[in-house]
C-alpha cells in the first residue's frame, strides 16, 4: 500500500513538471514560425534613408536566422507620408517612416524640435530628438512603439541673390513650408508653399528666390545649379523630426529574443542614419563647391540678430501650446532641454571628430 502510495506521488510530480514545461516551451510549429512585417516609407527606393531601411531590414533577416522576413514598400507605396502614422496605429504596416511636419498638429510636443533652435547638424539633431522623446516621452506617441528618431539636415539658406545680412532677405520668396516657413516670415523674407519637385525649375525663372533646406539639396536636388549663394545660417537652423515607429500589438507579438535583437540593431541603426544625413550634407557642400557656390557664414554680431529676428517663432509655439492646456513652465522646459541637449551633443561631435558641412568651426574645420 505504502509502495502503491509513493508510485501514485511520483507519477503525479511528473505529470506536473511535463504541464508546466510545456506551458514554458513553445510548440516546434510556433518556434519556428516565420514572422512577416510590413515596413513602410515614403522616401523614393534610390534615396539615402531608403536605402539604410532596407539594410535594417536585410539585417534583422540575417541576425533573426531568416524568422523575421520584412516586406518594404518604399516611395509611399503602401502609405502616403501624411498618412503614415495613423497607418501604423490601424495595422495598415507594422513599421512606419515618416516626419511629424507632414501632420502639423498631430505631434505638438514633438514639433518643438522643429523650432530654430540652432541646431548646427543632422548628426547632432538625431541624438537631441532621441533624447528629448527618451526624456518626456509625450502621449501623442502613446498609439505607437517608438524604435528610433532622426534629424533632416540643417535648414540653411539657397539664394539667386546673396544674403550676407538680415536686411538682405527683404523682399526675397523662399521655399519654406508650414512652421519652418514662420522662421523665413521672422527674418524678413516671404514665405512660399513650392513642392520639392518644382524647385528648381521655380529657382531657375525666379519665380522663387530661395530655398530654405538642408545642404545637402545643393546635390541631391541639385541646386547648386541655380542659385549662387548659400548661407549658412546654421544659427537659427531647424531640423524635420523624422520617425520610425511601430505598431503595439505587432512588437508584442515578437518573441522576447527577437525583441531583443530589435533593440540592438536599433542603437547601431540611429548612428547608420546620424552619419548617413551628415555625409549627404558634406557631399552636397563639396558639389556646391564644384559649382562655384559663395558660401557665406555669418559673423557673431550678425547670428545675433538673427536669433533675435526668430525669437517670435518661437514665443508663438509657447502661445499655441499654452492654448492647449500645457503650462509655460512645462513649454519651456522642453525648449530649455533642447538647448542643452545641442550643446552636449555638438561637444560630442568635436570630440569624435566627425566633421559636418554646418556649424562651428569645431565640427566643420
Amino acid at each position: 500500500m505504502k509502495k502503491k502510495r509513493i508510485v501514485v506521488l511520483v507519477g503525479g510530480i511528473c505529470l506536473v513538471l511535463m504541464l508546466i514545461a510545456h506551458s514554458i516551451a513553445p510548440s516546434p510549429a510556433i518556434a519556428n514560425q516565420t514572422i512577416r512585417l510590413k515596413f513602410a516609407n515614403f522616401f523614393p527606393p534610390a534615396a539615402a534613408p531608403s536605402k539604410i531601411c532596407k539594410e535594417f531590414i536585410e539585417d534583422i533577416d540575417k541576425r533573426t536566422d531568416g524568422r523575421v522576413k520584412i516586406t518594404y514598400y518604399p516611395g509611399g507605396s503602401l502609405l502616403k507620408a501624411p498618412a503614415m502614422f495613423m497607418g501604423v496605429v490601424e495595422g495598415a504596416a507594422d513599421i512606419g517612416f515618416a516626419h511629424c511636419l507632414y501632420t502639423p498638429g498631430r505631434m505638438p510636443v514633438t514639433e518643438v524640435c522643429s523650432l530654430p533652435l540652432g541646431y548646427p547638424s543632422p548628426w547632432v539633431g538625431l541624438y537631441v530628438l532621441n533624447d528629448f522623446y527618451e526624456k518626456f516621452r509625450p502621449k501623442e506617441w502613446d498609439q505607437v512603439r517608438m524604435l528610433w528618431m532622426h534629424a533632416s539636415g540643417v535648414t540653411i539658406l539657397m539664394t539667386k541673390r546673396p544674403a550676407r545680412r538680415l536686411d538682405d532677405l527683404k523682399g526675397m520668396i523662399i521655399r519654406a513650408p508650414g512652421r519652418i516657413g514662420k522662421t523665413i516670415k521672422a527674418l524678413g523674407g516671404t514665405p512660399a508653399p513650392t513642392i520639392m519637385s518644382e524647385v528648381y525649375d521655380a529657382l531657375s525663372k525666379g519665380v522663387i528666390h530661395g530655398v530654405y533646406t538642408g545642404v545637402m539639396g545643393l546635390k541631391d536636388w541639385r541646386f547648386a545649379e541655380v542659385a549662387d549663394y548659400t548661407t549658412l545660417s546654421w544659427q537659427v537652423g531647424s531640423v524635420y523630426p523624422f520617425y520610425v515607429v511601430m505598431n503595439p500589438d505587432s512588437w508584442n507579438k515578437l518573441p522576447a529574443d527577437v525583441q531583443e535583437i530589435f533593440t540592438k540593431a536599433i542603437v547601431e541603426y540611429k548612428e547608420k542614419f546620424a552619419t548617413m544625413w551628415n555625409m549627404s550634407e558634406v557631399r552636397g557642400k563639396k558639389f556646391g563647391t564644384e559649382h562655384n557656390v559663395e558660401f557665406i557664414e555669418l559673423s557673431q554680431q550678425e547670428a545675433a540678430r538673427w536669433r533675435e529676428a526668430v525669437s517670435p517663432v518661437i514665443d508663438e509655439y509657447e502661445t499655441e501650446m499654452v492654448a492647449k492646456g500645457f503650462s509655460k513652465k512645462e513649454i519651456r522646459s522642453w525648449i530649455d532641454f533642447l538647448q542643452e541637449r545641442i550643446d552636449y551633443w555638438t561637444k560630442k561631435q568635436a570630440e569624435l571628430g566627425i566633421k559636418s558641412a554646418t556649424g562651428p568651426a569645431e565640427i566643420t574645420k
